[in-house]
């Protein structure tokens, strides 16, 4: 038997959970107070479990995921999903995204500079071409017929644009928490550093990617009161920060400019087929409104600009919806969109987010026609997209998910077939068909279309849309008209309309 307020014996925990002997009476009320709160906060934890699983067998959670290769528009996608329907979120993270466009305007000048050092490299090596795939000797000699060389001014505008490696290093460093591969690889001061701004540079400029869980969005901005209901966007930058990048980037701005406008440069990059503005945060036609003083980006320039991540990033959102007909007023549901890595040795992890998931958001990325996967140089980026598609299609567990398709990037799929990028070089099933827009966005739909229709375990309707995510407008639209057939396929399914 054991007595109330007394240990047992043979309980192992007794000696820990007892009161201690010579508790006085003022310590035994601080004790009684501290033991009520902690039983309240388990007492809370356990409701919230027990609310989210009666949420979800009721269908008052919406949950929506994001897939896709990397680099096909997922993150930005999530962030057109936070732009609809969170838009006083989205606006109170424009500091952060102010450092990542700059980022991006800084790596993109990055890799014009090693363009520069590979071409001067291989002008001085009898065994190197200046292009980078095998080429003849003539590959040196420009479309005008004269001989292409880097002058001494673009010897000196290098060496003005050095110190912008600095602020790459800041930026990173601040992006990636100490410890990560990311923090402990960034030496890229050291490059500053080499005898020569036209040495070949150890280090080259690699993607630079933050844990989804690093709350890096809070490192750039400053503190505005959660009580008030509007701001303006350059409250939350600190102007006086002697150490913003943005003072360096401005004092670079006209280099920056007369590097990108340069003829021989634009040579240059043709030569080594470097096609920036077709690469995710090309910002550089707008350097000079990106590196004024006070400048604050864009939603546009926030949906353009590129940084990887890994893990998996949610953004939830309350989102009203019309109650069937007879039921009267509205119904209020939680949306929760996750956007998960698509890296391929990622891809493992999506399975456990197919559990209750009702939309599946796929994006194809088709302008990657004529480029290889990063992780895998023999696939190519469109076939892997397609072989993607037809596994997750053919997925029991997913039988009866909405799954829609994204053909995104559709502007910049125009601009490589206007520049005469032949489809059919790299898609041989494509044949003689016309190389336009038309023809190929046909081709595309008709290809994922019959995939879906042989390979689903069950019919299901075909939802595609033609796609450029980084268009707010249009995305917008496309999101909106997702959202309503999720909601009618989750009402279908509850029995509350037909």
């Amino acid at each position: 038997m054991v007595l109330a307020g007394k240990p047992g014996r043979d309980d192992p925990l007794a000696h820990v959970t007892a009161p201690p002997p010579d508790e006085t009476e003022e310590q035994r009320q601080v004790r009684l107070m501290e033991e009520a709160e902690a039983q309240r906060v388990s007492d809370a934890i356990d409701y919230d479990i027990q609310q989210e699983k009666a949420a979800n067998f009721r269908g008052d959670i919406i949950k929506v995921l994001l897939l896709g290769q990397s680099e096909s528009g997922k993150s930005t996608t999530l962030k057109n999903f936070q732009l609809l329907n969170s838009p006083k979120a989205f606006k109170a993270e424009r500091a952060s995204w102010r450092a990542v466009v700059l980022l991006n305007v800084v790596r993109s000048i990055r890799t014009i500079l090693e363009a520069m050092s590979d071409f001067h490299d291989a002008q001085n090596s009898p065994t190197l071409s200046p292009s980078r795939p095998t080429t003849s000797p003539s590959s040196s000699v420009s479309s005008s017929g004269s001989f292409l060389r880097l002058s001494p001014e673009h010897l000196k505008l290098k060496l003005r644009l050095l110190p912008l490696l600095q602020v790459e290093e800041s930026l990173i460093r601040k992006l990636t928490p100490p410890g990560s591969p990311e923090f402990e690889s960034t030496h890229l001061s050291q490059i500053t550093n080499l005898p020569s701004p036209f040495a070949s540079q150890n280090v080259k400029g690699k993607e630079i990617a933050v844990n989804s869980q690093f709350a890096w969005k809070g490192v750039f901005s400053k503190v505005v009161s959660s009580t008030r209901d509007s701001f303006d966007s350059a409250e939350l930058v600190d102007w006086e920060d002697p150490n913003d990048p943005g003072r360096i980037i401005h004092a670079c701005s006209e280099d920056m400019i007369k590097l990108w406008k340069d003829p021989t440069i634009q040579k240059i990059l043709r030569l080594q087929q470097i096609r920036l503005e077709d690469m995710g945060g090309f910002f550089l036609d707008d350097l000079e409104r990106v590196t004024s003083p006070r400048y604050i980006p864009t939603n546009d320039d926030i949906l353009r600009a590129r940084l990887k991540t890994l893990g998996v990033s949610e953004h939830r959102f309350k989102f009203k919806e019309e109650s069937p007909i007879g039921f009267g007023g509205t119904i209020t549901r939680e949306w929760r969109v996750y956007d998960v890595g698509g890296q391929r040795s990622l891809r493992a992890a999506w399975a456990p987010y197919f559990d209750d998931v009702n939309c599946i958001l796929f994006l194809a990325p088709i302008s990657a026609f004529d480029q290889v996967l990063e992780e895998d140089p023999t696939v190519n980026r469109l076939e892997d997209s397609v072989l993607l598609w037809k596994s997750i299609v053919s997925n029991k567990l997913l039988a009866a998910t909405n799954i829609v398709l994204f053909l995104n990037k559709t502007d910049i799929l125009k601009q490589k077939l206007q520049a005469g990028i032949k489809f059919a070089d790299h898609l041989v099933s494509y044949g003689d068909r016309p190389n336009d827009f038309e023809s190929t966005s046909y081709y595309l739909r008709k290809k994922f279309a019959q995939i879906q229709k042989d390979k689903s375990p069950q019919r299901r309707g075909f939802f595609c849309h033609m796609t450029t995510v980084t268009d707010p407008k249009a995305t917008s639209m496309i999101l909106i008209e997702v959202q309503d057939t999720v909601v009618r396929k989750n009402l279908a399914q509850s029995h509350l309309v037909s």
